[in-house]
């Protein structure tokens, strides 16, 4: 497949997170990119129907790209809890509510474990997926995948980041998503390694395939 470079311009980052738009923000800031977010230009949010991140990310990308006029990147993440059969995978947001109570979800989470008697690091792996999209206004679209494996500490940890950040540990690290520093949740840099989180991790494939 031959990707379409993204060279300079405006950027349309296809989120209402604050959290999800900060990061893009500071993962395409390096490339020189004049990135504005969807609610700043008053871009609706389109129904999320897929079944997959790809799907969901290609969704909200497509949405935008067409209503803005520019090319839009998207973001479709989410929290996958092995004990819970993949749980809360692309419902994540959901399941904090209209209100985004984190906190809240993430305690069902934890209760949910509790009744399988997931007490164990073995018995409580998760990982974190992210599909980024990058759509333009004719429709073409390509996407790209990144995740980041660990376990759920309980009770949540840190203030930093954003979501489930709190409960989750990436393998190799004594602290949380919630006790990082942005340097060190993303861990990337251009022309450098790949990134921790899983966000940075597809962002890296991303910037290899269209921005370099």
């Amino acid at each position: 497949m031959t990707h379409r470079k993204l060279s300079g311009g405006r950027l349309v980052v296809a989120t209402h997170n604050k959290g999800k738009l900060a990061e893009i923000v500071d993962l395409v800031g390096p490339f020189g990119l004049d990135a504005v977010s969807a609610g700043s230009l008053g871009l609706p949010e389109p129904d999320e129907t897929g079944t997959t991140f790809e799907a969901n990310a290609e969704l909200k990308a497509l949405a935008a790209a067409k209503a803005s006029g520019l090319p839009a990147l998207a973001d479709d993440s989410g929290l996958c809890v092995e004990a819970l059969g993949g749980d809360p995978g692309i419902y994540s947001a959901r399941w904090a509510g209209p209100d985004k109570d984190f906190m809240r979800a993430m305690r069902n989470i934890e209760e949910l474990l509790q009744d399988k008697g997931a007490t164990t690091p073995e018995a409580r792996r998760a990982y974190f997926v992210a599909a980024l999209c990058l759509a333009w206004p004719d429709g073409h679209v390509e996407t790209f995948r990144g995740e980041v494996h660990g376990d759920l500490v309980w009770p949540p940890r840190g203030d930093k980041g954003f979501g489930y950040d709190p409960m989750f540990r990436p393998d190799g690290y004594a602290v949380t998503f919630g006790e990082m520093a942005a340097e060190e949740k993303h861990g990337w840099s251009r022309g450098g390694p790949e990134g921790l989180s899983h966000r940075a991790r597809a962002f890296a494939i991303f910037a290899r395939a269209c921005l370099e």
